[in-house]
């Protein structure tokens, strides 16, 4: 799994000009599945991100975590951070997982992520064509990949 993980002063996720999920201060999370992806990668994540000091703290330092600013997190699923580049000009996204093995990865990644945060989740729609708004906050933008874990 890779993930794309912004902190955001605010984002909304819109479908058909529809918002169907938004968030005050906290995280957006792009996510992308790939067919190895197992609940280890799930589990991994979701410990990074729920743990990850990057919220300042009252001498302005990045000292707190998502969690510590009882903060929000929206997630989108986004197949194209799995798409490879490495010949031509047009990105192949065999990397991807197909829905069939991906969707339930995305609902169970979800589900796992509601139980840590102890909240509702609120998502873009698996599958559609999504418009994000967001004002990223910093910005702050960070890269994890449980395959890769640096």
């Amino acid at each position: 799994m890779r993930i794309v993980l912004q902190r955001v002063k605010k984002a909304s996720v819109s479908v058909q000009q529809e918002i169907v999920g938004s968030i005050h201060q906290g995280l957006l999370i792009l996510l992308g599945i790939e067919p190895e992806d197992t609940q280890e990668d799930i589990d991994w994540l979701i410990k990074k991100i729920t743990s990850m000091r990057i919220f300042n703290d009252d001498n302005n330092t990045m000292n707190l975590s998502v969690s510590d600013v009882q903060g929000e997190i929206l997630v989108v699923s986004q197949f194209t951070l799995h798409a490879s580049t490495k010949k031509g000009n047009r990105p192949s996204y065999i990397r991807a997982a197909k829905p069939e093995m991906a969707i339930p990865l995305y609902e169970k990644f979800i589900l796992d992520l509601e139980r840590s945060m102890g909240n509702p989740i609120p998502t873009g729609k698996f599958g559609a064509n999504m418009q994000v708004e967001l004002i990223n906050d910093g910005p702050v933008t960070i890269i994890l990949d449980s395959k890769n874990k640096e």
